[in-house]
């Protein structure tokens, strides 16, 4: 019997709203992202479906340079609703689309920083770094763009607080640190180790697999054959 024709409009309707779903339960909702919520509601966020179960270099390539062509644009996502990779490999295909993006431009002007997300990483919390693909559970692969720009502004409005520190009662070490902050990544991974810590990892792991219930259920619906490392719950 063959296979009925998949309707890519319709897909492209679910995929963005799965990944809805993510932003305002998971990144807004439980507090992953300093800036996310706000760029959405200001329309400085523009979402991008890119098909294939397979790499699709150009395409993506394509989307990355229409959104840096854009500067009202802060957060771009680029999302692969069919896409065959695990996530290794597909963080191996991002840093290849970086590459690419980075080689059509000056050095060091390349517009947007770009981040993988996975749905299929656990929660290590060993250490902040090691706990960020889980926390970056996407319902689908997804490629975070964000304006370094923006990014730029963020880092200016954390070193410009106007809190005071008396000198005398810090160490030497609590002195440098104080003058010197950790990078931004750094600091997010460290608050959002935090979150998970308080909320605990089964309470967040729940909330990714309540969403990525709803995509298998809205993809099957199409026609959408499963992908073979797609699992509920992973």
């Amino acid at each position: 019997m063959q296979e009925s024709a998949i309707d890519y409009e319709r897909l492209r309707h679910e995929a963005e709203r799965v990944y809805l779903r993510y932003a305002r339960e998971a990144v807004e909702g439980l507090g992953f992202c300093p800036w996310a919520q706000a760029a959405r509601e200001q329309g400085r966020t523009q979402l991008r479906v890119v098909f294939g179960r397979e790499p699709q270099l150009t395409a993506a390539l394509a989307a990355v340079t229409e959104i840096a062509e854009q500067p009202q644009i802060d957060i771009g996502l680029l999302i692969f609703p069919e896409l065959e990779l695990d996530r290794l490999p597909f963080a191996h295909f991002v840093a290849e689309l970086r590459a690419a993006d980075a080689a059509q431009r000056p050095i060091g002007e390349a517009a947007l920083a770009m981040a993988d997300f996975h749905p299929n990483a656990r929660a290590d919390q060993s250490t902040p770094e090691r706990l960020v693909p889980f926390v970056r559970s996407a319902p689908d692969p997804t490629i975070q763009l964000v304006r370094r720009s923006a990014l730029d502004a963020v880092r200016m409005t954390d070193t410009q607080g106007t809190s005071f520190i008396e000198p005398s009662r810090l160490s030497l070490a609590q002195l440098v640190a104080a003058q010197t902050p950790a990078p931004l990544a750094t600091r997010i991974a460290r608050q959002n180790a935090r979150t998970v810590e308080r909320l605990g990892a089964e309470h967040v792991a729940a909330t990714f697999c309540e969403i990525v219930r709803d995509r298998d259920a809205s993809y099957a619906a199409l026609g959408l054959p499963p992908r073979s490392w797609a699992k509920v719950g992973g």
